[in-house]
């Protein structure tokens, strides 16, 4: 592996007898089945209540207080494609790239944020996000990043086999991602050694796994967090990193630009708790927003028998990686870090919905509404959003 470091694509290993430990369908099976005793469905079909666990979130009022400059239709970025020729839309970009420069140059979190929320110019986009969050370039990080290939390249542990299987089954299949796939060896190989990702468990019910060291026996002292980030990847894991390859050509700043935003965002998405940015959460916020604003396409698929959770929790466990084009991934995840919150996932995913509903309404089988949902190349994050949002 030392000597392949930078084309580990072409590194052997054979991988046929490992599976992912578990993949989002399997999750979306444990938020299903969880209950609260203290709390009785006003359904008589408590299961369509998604949840039997009252969570409180917020209404599309509170959103629209919230994503308020999306909901006032204020002109952003990324609500015209780069390839139409309109001159409002190039001005308005120059405009942001001046004011971006300012931004940068001002070397202030907050700013950086605050400018976001119209969205960034492709050019300063990199820039900006390790400006909001204190991911720049430094000679700590470089040695640090070091200290982690050091440790992947001395010791062979069983998560490695599990994070190369993941690249290759995403990412190396993935035509908008695959040009990426030794650069993602290197990150999440990294990412399983870094110590730093524990801070996540300091707050959650959840705790890492341990394991005890080799040839000792299973006394308390010889138990050490196993892996050392104490994040077991599942199918899908590297879908989280694949959108920063196309951000930062340097691997430092793509390394620690993704730690951050794990560290902040992505953890939420595959643990289990009450928290509002929570995955949970954010089901049941999918789940209210859709049966409140689209009742006849929520009745639609409650007579169909398909729960329309089903059809979008990849979208929200992957934060729609994957799923949409990278130009209109990094738009929607600009709007993450301007407002600080994930909620916005489940709006754009009720806004596909909304989107595609004449079509969905004339499908019966949930392979049909699948394929209504596959391809959504064409959709624009930004206008969606704007839509969702001013909406009655």
């Amino acid at each position: 592996m030392r000597d392949k470091w930078t084309e580990l694509s072409v590194y052997e290993v054979d991988l046929s007898q490992y599976r992912p430990v578990y993949a989002p369908k399997d999750f979306l099976e444990v938020l299903i089945s969880l209950k609260s005793s203290n709390y009785r469905s006003v359904e008589s079909e408590g299961s369509w209540d998604f949840t039997q666990i009252p969570l409180k979130v917020k209404t599309l009022s509170e959103l629209r207080q919230l994503y308020k400059e999306l909901a006032r239709g204020e002109s952003v970025i990324g609500t015209n494609s780069y390839n139409s020729p309109n001159p409002y839309f190039n001005a308005l970009e120059s405009e942001r790239i001046t004011l971006g420069e300012k931004v940068l140059h001002s070397k202030h979190a907050p700013v950086a944020q605050e400018f976001l929320k119209k969205g960034s110019p492709r050019c300063l986009r990199g820039k900006i996000w390790c400006q909001v969050l204190g991911s720049e370039a430094t000679a700590d990080n470089n040695k640090y990043f070091d200290q982690l290939k050091t440790s992947v390249l001395t010791y062979d542990l069983l998560i490695d086999k599990l994070t190369i299987k993941d690249v290759q089954l995403t990412a190396s299949n993935d035509d908008q991602y695959f040009v990426f796939e030794d650069l993602l060896y290197q990150i999440l190989l990294c990412f399983s050694r870094d110590t730093e990702i524990l801070s996540i468990f300091e707050h959650s019910s959840a705790s890492p796994l341990y394991g005890p060291l080799k040839n000792k026996n299973t006394n308390t002292e010889n138990l050490v967090v196993y892996p050392p980030s104490g994040v077991i990847p599942f199918h899908g894991f590297t879908m989280y990193a694949t959108p920063f390859c196309y951000l930062y050509e340097d691997v430092i700043a793509l390394y620690f630009t993704f730690r951050a935003f794990y560290l902040r965002y992505f953890y939420h998405l595959h643990q289990v708790s009450s928290n509002e940015q929570g995955i949970l959460s954010l089901c049941i916020l999918f789940y209210r927003l859709l049966q409140r604003y689209e009742p006849q396409l929520f009745l639609h698929f409650k007579t169909i028998h398909i729960h329309p959770i089903k059809i979008v929790f990849k979208w929200i466990m992957r934060c729609f990686s994957g799923h949409l084009p990278p130009d209109q991934i990094l738009y929607l995840w600009d709007i993450i870090l301007a407002y600080d919150s994930l909620e916005i996932i489940s709006v754009l995913a009720v806004a596909i919905l909304s989107f595609r509903r004449e079509n969905l309404m004339q499908v019966d089988t949930l392979q049909n509404v699948e394929a209504v949902i596959a391809d959504l190349s064409s959709i624009n994050v930004m206008t969606l959003l704007q839509f969702a949002l001013m909406r009655d």
